[in-house]
C-alpha cells in the first residue's frame, strides 16, 4: 500500500509554514483564491468582530487597507485562511510554524495556542496600542539593501544623538530595517549609501516597529496579555526575539509583548530551523515577502509561497 500524501511529505522533506506580516498587504491579495467559498466565510467573520468589512478593503481600491489598525487583522485573516486550505489539503503536520513580526500571532492560532476569534481581538489592540504610542509623523522605518548588518548596527550607534534610530528586522543577509524619530532615520539615509548600501528608502508605514519607542506600547501589551488564556502550542513556534520554541505559555506571551520594542530576528529564525533539520519552507499568505527573505537565507532549500491552487498543486508535483 502506498503512503498518504501527508506521511510522504514527512517522510520526504521536514518542512515549516512561515507566516507573513505587515508589507505584504494589497487590493486583490486573495483574488487567486475567490473560488474558495472558506475565504470570504473567515473574512467575513474577522470584519465582524473588527467592526470593518475586511473583505471590501483587500477588494476595492482606498487606503485605509495601509492604515495598521486594519493592516493587522486583514493579514492575520489572510494568513489564517491559507493555513486552514493548506490544512484542507492534507498539510497538517509541520515542524515548525513561525510568523516575521504580526505573523507570529497567526502562528500562535495555527499552534492553537489561541483561537483565530481571540487573536483578531489581540491584534486589534496590538495596533491600537502601537498607533498610539508615537504620534502620526514622528516615526518612521527604513530598509537598507546591500550593507553588512554590523555596518547598519555601527551606523545608527553613531547616530544616537540625532534620536532613536535602530535595526529593528534582520530580514536576510544584506537586509536591515531600522525605525526610530523619522528625522533620524532621514539624516542617515545617505549615510548608509555613502557606507555601500545599494539602496536606503523609506517605508510607507504609519508607526515605527520594533524599537524603543514602542516600549510603552510593549508594556501595555504585556498587560494587556495577562488576562487572556494562552494554551500550550501543539507546533513548535519559533519566537521573533530570541529565536528559540517555547511551551510554557507565559513565556510565549512575554516573548510576544517583548516583540514591539524589539527586533525581529528573522534570519537567525530561519537558521534555527535549519539547523534542526527543515529543508522546505512555505509562505501561508498573499505576495512572496518571505519567499524573496527566506532563499536568500536559506539557498539550499525548496520554498514556495502558498497564495493560490496553483502553489498547492506545485508543492504536490516537488515533494
Amino acid at each position: 500500500m502506498g503512503l498518504g500524501f501527508n506521511q510522504a511529505l514527512n517522510f520526504m522533506k521536514k518542512y515549516a509554514i512561515t507566516f507573513p506580516g505587515q508589507g505584504s498587504q494589497s487590493v486583490g491579495m486573495m483574488n487567486a483564491f475567490a473560488d474558495n467559498q472558506l475565504i470570504k466565510k473567515t473574512f467575513h467573520q474577522a470584519s465582524e468582530i473588527i467592526g470593518e468589512d475586511l473583505w471590501r478593503l483587500i477588494s476595492e481600491e482606498n487606503e485605509l487597507i495601509h492604515q495598521t489598525i486594519y493592516t493587522q487583522p486583514i493579514m492575520l485573516t489572510a494568513g489564517f485562511v491559507t493555513w486552514k486550505i493548506l490544512v484542507e489539503a492534507g498539510f497538517d503536520q509541520p515542524c515548525f510554524v513561525a510568523g516575521h513580526s504580526l505573523g507570529e500571532i497567526t502562528a500562535l492560532v495555527a499552534a492553537e495556542v489561541i483561537s483565530f476569534d481571540v487573536a483578531l481581538l489581540i491584534v486589534k489592540k496590538r495596533a491600537e496600542l502601537m498607533q498610539a504610542a508615537v504620534p502620526e509623523g514622528i516615526g518612521g522605518m527604513a530598509a537598507i539593501l546591500g550593507l553588512a548588518d554590523e555596518d547598519v548596527m555601527r551606523i545608527c550607534k553613531e547616530a544616537e544623538g540625532d534620536g532613536v534610530i535602530e535595526p529593528v528586522n534582520f530580514n536576510s543577509p544584506g537586509q536591515v530595517v531600522v525605525a526610530g524619530h523619522q528625522s533620524a532615520i532621514d539624516k542617515q539615509l545617505d549615510v548608509f549609501k555613502q557606507a555601500g548600501a545599494k539602496r536606503a528608502v523609506k517605508l510607507p508605514v504609519s508607526v515605527p516597529s520594533h524599537c524603543s519607542l514602542m516600549q510603552t506600547a510593549s508594556d501595555q501589551f504585556k498587560t494587556y496579555l495577562e488576562d487572556i488564556n494562552f494554551n500550550t502550542p501543539n507546533i513548535s513556534i519559533i519566537h521573533n526575539v530570541d529565536f528559540q520554541s517555547h511551551s510554557d505559555p507565559e513565556a510565549i506571551k512575554k516573548s510576544l509583548s517583548r516583540q514591539l520594542s524589539q527586533p525581529v530576528q528573522w534570519t537567525k529564525t530561519i537558521e534555527f530551523m535549519v539547523n534542526q533539520g527543515v529543508e522546505a519552507f512555505f509562505e501561508a499568505g498573499p505576495n512572496k515577502v518571505l519567499l524573496g527573505l527566506n532563499r536568500r537565507i536559506f539557498k539550499d532549500g525548496f520554498h514556495i509561497s502558498v497564495n493560490s491552487v496553483e502553489s498547492i498543486n506545485e508543492i504536490k508535483e516537488n515533494l
